[in-house]
């Protein structure tokens, strides 16, 4: 289980991150960002509540010193305890020694305790058909390209923040986000309700909400191929490359997945594990290697998989990927 707790400090535009030595256990986190947010994260198992909320306690005494030592007071009112699981390892916690909330918001996010999002689902919907409401208005006055120009960018880009977190959700949850787009492209295409809306997004050239998650998640991956960045997913080795033998895919920058450490469906919901087998899938032409000249070498040498982190083939810039992943993922969307 993951316990997450989340204050607001009294003050204002501060930045600063607090070492792990301050604090009594490695499994806990301090950052103070410029959203004046802080947020501690550490797991438990259920058995161990009572020693986790002693870790708890003790925690929060560090965090509070330290904030009384620069001059900062930790906001007791807007302080808040999520406890993260599944059913079944909730009813197995007493958490009558500590008043906890049902989701809490992280960077603009809401997490709920058991991850499935609905009211972070919930709240994007009000704010999205409430956009598709008054666009619906200005419509007669707009053209096609200026009405698909504010759709995405004033709608698709609340679908899309953070949607790698939905990579695997319920159907029944895709269907809420699908639901949203849909509305959003009879908007901009002034198709009525009842119409058929595979050929309306078809038209758009918009992804359905599935390939837009994916999307995110391989352009992610992508990047830390490419660039080693963000440094965490490097740092960390959230992905690392497999290796192959002499084999007719062997000069293919292939992924490792990690070992199953857990049969729980929510476990390949993680970056770890969804990065790679969604790349493994890609067509042979999004996975050729870099080439590299050796000196004193008459050919080229492909960098070997052992080689961390590999680079792609250099014909393949990041707009032509893009472009290029885009079309693949729109052919699954709408398959031909």
């Amino acid at each position: 289980m993951g316990f997450t707790f989340s204050s607001t400090p009294r003050s204002s535009n501060l930045s600063c991150i607090q070492p792990h030595s301050a604090l009594s256990s490695p499994h806990f986190l301090l950052t103070i960002t410029f959203t004046q947010m802080i947020l501690n994260f550490f797991s438990f198992h259920p058995r161990n509540f009572d020693l986790s909320i002693a870790h708890l306690q003790t925690a929060l005494k560090h965090i509070s010193s330290w904030m009384s030592a620069n001059l900062l007071t930790l906001n007791s009112s807007k302080t808040e305890f999520l406890i993260i699981g599944l059913k079944q390892h909730h009813s197995k916690v007493d958490n009558s020694s500590l008043n906890t909330t049902h989701s809490a918001r992280n960077l603009g996010f809401i997490f709920d305790e058991k991850l499935t999002f609905s009211d972070q689902i919930s709240s994007l919907s009000k704010s999205c058909y409430s956009h598709i409401r008054e666009l619906r208005c200005i419509r007669p006055y707009l053209d096609s390209k200026t009405a698909s120009t504010m759709a995405a960018s004033v709608v698709h880009s609340k679908l899309d923040y953070c949607n790698s977190l939905c990579y695997t959700l319920s159907k029944s949850q895709i269907n809420r986000l699908q639901q949203i787009q849909n509305c959003l492209a009879r908007t901009v295409d002034k198709a009525p309700k009842s119409s058929h809306i595979t050929p309306i997004l078809r038209s758009l050239h918009w992804l359905k909400i599935n390939e837009r998650i994916e999307y995110k998640l391989l352009s992610l991956t992508y990047k830390v191929l490419t660039t080693s960045q963000p440094d965490y997913k490097k740092t960390t080795q959230s992905i690392s490359v497999q290796s192959t033998g002499r084999t007719r895919s062997s000069s293919l920058v292939t992924l490792a997945r990690p070992p199953a450490s857990s049969s729980l469906h929510i476990t390949n919901r993680s970056f770890t594990y969804a990065s790679p087998y969604l790349w493994n899938q890609l067509p042979f032409s999004f996975r050729q290697p870099h080439s590299v000249h050796c000196p004193g070498s008459p050919h080229p040498a492909h960098i070997t998989s052992s080689q961390s982190p590999p680079s792609l083939s250099s014909p393949i810039t990041a707009f032509t990927f893009h472009s290029r992943l885009k079309t693949h993922l729109f052919h699954k969307s709408f398959p031909p």
